[in-house]
């Protein structure tokens, strides 16, 4: 029996020699290569379609943008984001570090200036005086939400006493009384979410257009 088992085992060696062999480079590769395609399928294409699904049919509103519009259903701006009120009819928002002249939805971001900056400081200074100059017969302090930038640079929110404090200038302008301007405040301030986090606030862009509903429109 050995003679046979080695002509056996002669013949079959050849066989083995000639058969083609994996690159270990491939058997690592090739479950990795399966990984990552499973992986940006599902992360990337089939989760995000799913939640945007679910978020456009339970919350539709906030899915799309939490857009606001006018008395003529034109879309006006976001409840979520800054824009930029100038005239003193209008609440102003806080200053913004977002883009080149602020308010840039695409580059949001705060200044990045730590507190011993020179630059900071005169920054400061220079909303404040032109926060007095436009607000003659305001109260003091100035807060100090409508002197610094926030974080983000698009916060839409000011706090009550901030927004109190424009009241008087727009009052002057609509030609009204501050009660009636601060009663606005009142009517649009927002409490904490669930009663403790958070703090009261008000939306700029809402208490705007409110004040144009309440009040019309001012020329220019």
């Amino acid at each position: 029996m050995r003679p046979h088992s080695t002509a056996q085992a002669s013949r079959s060696r050849p066989a083995e020699e000639t058969a083609p062999r994996r690159s270990p480079w491939l058997e690592v590769l090739a479950p990795a290569v399966r990984v990552t395609v499973v992986t940006l399928v599902l992360t990337g294409l089939v989760y995000p379609l799913v939640v945007t699904g679910v978020a456009r049919v339970l919350f539709p509103w906030r899915s799309g943008g939490s857009l606001v519009s006018d008395e003529s259903g034109r879309v006006v701006g976001s409840e979520l984001i800054a824009q930029p009120f100038t005239g003193a009819a209008y609440f102003q928002p806080r200053p913004s570090a977002a883009g080149e002249k602020g308010w840039d939805a695409t580059a949001s971001g705060g200044s990045n200036l730590g507190p011993t900056s020179k630059k900071l400081r005169d920054q400061a200074a220079e909303r404040l005086e032109a926060l007095r100059k436009a607000n003659p017969g305001a109260p003091e302090p100035v807060p100090a939400e409508l002197v610094t930038a926030s974080g983000s640079g698009l916060e839409p929110h000011l706090s009550p006493a901030a927004a109190a404090w424009q009241a008087l200038r727009i009052a002057r302008a609509r030609g009204v009384s501050v009660d009636r301007v601060l009663a606005v405040v009142e009517d649009l301030t927002e409490g904490r979410d669930f009663g403790f986090l958070g703090e009261r606030r008000v939306n700029v862009l809402l208490l705007n257009l409110s004040l144009d509903r309440r009040f019309g429109t001012p020329r220019g």
